[in-house]
């Protein structure tokens, strides 16, 4: 059954979905998927930090679609869409304006193409042909556990020490605290990995699990591990 949301743009909309997100990284499943992009088109524009949720999982989505895009199949999901109303049409008599002062040899509509044209133009080329080339490397999209020494080991200081990780083709995204037993919770997060660049194991072996970090790490372990699938046009 596919979920349902309300208006995303009203204030309505926004708290019930920040209470959905509150103990879920996706609107579905474990990775993002189509189900997300149902939702993430939906907004007008970016959300209020006071939607603390809302916020967070807008923001990673947002990256993930700059840095790799997103292909998963969803579960399925509606979003109310709010109704815009249409401007009114000012009477044709009234819009039209003498022109008998207008000059048209003014504009040139089949001049010369300019420096600044050309310029633009070899830019734009190049944007392309360079966005092209990321493509060719694959991406991945991993679920980690981290886990804490005990009880009371500061779970807030932990993810701090974790997000500081910093590695070409990394990106950090949504993360949640689990309960794991005996009061002990673990951090559950979301990464982005450039294959080329990044090695998961190299990244808990010789990052997450060395000094300074592992003075709140006690392990991680991989929960899923999913390569990230691109259709080029």
């Amino acid at each position: 059954m596919a979920v349902s949301f309300a208006n995303v743009n009203s204030e309505a909309g926004l708290k019930k979905l920040d209470e959905y997100l509150l103990t879920r990284s996706y609107i579905t499943g474990y990775q993002a998927s189509k189900d997300d992009l149902a939702v993430y088109s939906s907004f007008s524009s970016a959300p209020s930090s006071k939607y603390t949720n809302v916020a967070r999982w807008f923001s990673h989505i947002d990256a993930l679609l700059r840095l790799s895009g997103v292909t998963a199949e969803g579960q399925g999901v509606k979003v109310e869409s709010s109704a815009v109303p249409q401007a009114s049409t000012p009477d044709v008599a009234d819009a039209k304006a003498p022109a008998a002062d207008d000059d048209d040899d003014d504009v040139d509509l089949f001049g010369e193409e300019t420096e600044e044209e050309k310029k633009a133009a070899e830019e734009r080329a190049a944007a392309v042909k360079a966005a092209g080339k990321k493509k060719e490397s694959g991406k991945s999209s991993v679920l980690l556990d981290v886990k804490p020494w005990d009880d009371e080991t500061d779970m807030a200081k932990l993810e701090e020490a974790v997000r500081s990780v910093k590695m070409e083709g990394l990106l950090w995204g949504a993360s949640k605290l689990v309960p794991v037993g005996y009061g002990i919770k673990k951090l559950q997060i979301m990464l982005t990995i450039v294959d080329d660049l990044v090695s998961v194991d190299t990244l808990i072996e010789e990052h997450l699990c060395e000094e300074p970090v592992n003075e709140y790490v006690q392990s991680c372990d991989i929960v899923a591990f999913n390569k990230i699938c691109e259709i080029l046009f």
